[in-house]
């Protein structure tokens, strides 16, 4: 016997074909300006019942530095672009950043529901209409589902038939309800300009809380205190990893890799007793654009040379984490060599952030 609980649902255009059904939306809770949120899409369908492949979500201006939090089975692309203000972050003036993050290659079957997480900072906004996070789902070659719709001043977002999600604000302490750190320019950081305003927040569900998501590893910093671990012509040097925040789910880790000998080896996997699945990462510029993908054919250690796991390439990622790192314990894990096997380190757990 199957049991289905229809939701209430609203008309969305196609590109192929016109149906019915539930919004795209944020699951955060108001966030303060000024401060970090993981902004986290839901996606309830495909397109008319067909599996999506790709989701692309242009980020608001005002929502500056975006790291993606990676997903298992997609590939991450980055879109680098000025942003229409310079934004103050900790004293430095952040005029340019990711514009838009798109998770490709993947398959979220029609029938099933995920979400999907951009971490950044709310460096402006306006509380009045909050920040609207133009979303389109492809599904296929010749299907797609847009959410890119943004209410104008005053106009009911339920009324329009594909609204782009919104993440509500409230005004940061101290009464600026736009600048967030401050922003450059006359009237810099007010957020969206006028045609982007949205009115509230489209039926946004539960909180993920500030600082929940991934991206911000490559900010991370060796705490010291790994000790070197040799495997055959291997030696293996500056391990660590970081402490996670409250609820994030994943993790990075990094280590230097030196082959000593006169034959190639190969990193072909890694397993941790403190996470469900242990991934072999890379991110990379192609172009102007950053992608992050899972190495599914390893990391080659050449001859006589060096590879580093660092934040912003090459890296390890935890996935299904059982407990969150945290600072000053280690991590143990196992790392498969192609031909020095297995062998075991215990990665130091720095601080949750890197300066």
């Amino acid at each position: 016997m199957t049991t289905r609980l229809i939701l209430a649902t609203a008309v969305a255009t196609l590109a192929s074909t016109t149906a019915v059904f539930a919004h795209a939306t944020l699951a955060n809770q108001p966030a303060k300006i000024g401060s970090y949120v993981a902004a986290t899409l839901q996606v309830p369908h495909g397109c008319d019942g067909k599996a999506t492949n790709e989701v692309q979500i242009k980020l608001p201006e005002g929502f500056i530095s975006a790291k993606p939090m990676p997903k298992a089975g997609w590939e991450i692309e980055i879109i680098e672009g000025d942003y229409q203000n310079s934004y103050d972050n900790h004293g430095k003036a952040v005029k340019s950043g990711p514009v838009e993050i798109r998770f490709k290659n993947g398959e979220l079957p029609d029938n099933f529901y995920d979400t999907f997480t951009v971490y950044g900072k709310i460096a402006a906004g306006d509380p009045a209409v909050g920040l609207a996070f133009p979303t389109v789902q492809l599904c296929g070659a010749d299907a797609k589902v847009a959410w890119d719709q943004i209410a104008a001043p005053g106009q009911d977002p339920h009324d329009l038939d594909g609204p782009a999600p919104v993440l509500k604000l409230v005004a940061a302490e101290g009464g600026d309800a736009h600048g967030g750190h401050g922003a450059h320019g006359a009237h810099a950081g007010h957020g969206a300009p006028a045609d982007q305003a949205a009115a509230g927040g489209h039926d946004a569900h539960g909180a993920h809380g500030d600082h929940a998501g991934h991206g911000d590893h490559m900010a991370a910093n060796n705490p010291g205190g790994f000790e070197t671990v040799s495997a055959g012509k291997l030696e293996l040097t500056a391990g660590f990893t970081k402490a996670m925040l409250p609820g994030q789910p994943v993790g990075g880790g990094f280590i230097t890799i030196a082959n000593k000998g006169g034959e190639d080896d190969k990193l072909v996997s890694a397993t941790s007793d403190k996470a469900g699945e242990v991934q072999l990462h890379e991110m990379a510029m192609e172009g102007d654009v950053m992608k992050m993908r899972q190495l599914t054919d390893g990391i080659a250690i050449p001859a006589g040379e060096t590879v580093e796991l660092k934040p912003g390439g090459l890296h390890l990622m935890f996935f299904k984490v059982s407990e969150p790192f945290k600072e000053g314990e280690t991590v143990n894990v196992t790392l498969t060599f192609e031909k020095a096997g297995a062998v075991d380190v215990a990665l130091p757990v720095g601080p949750a952030r890197g300066n």
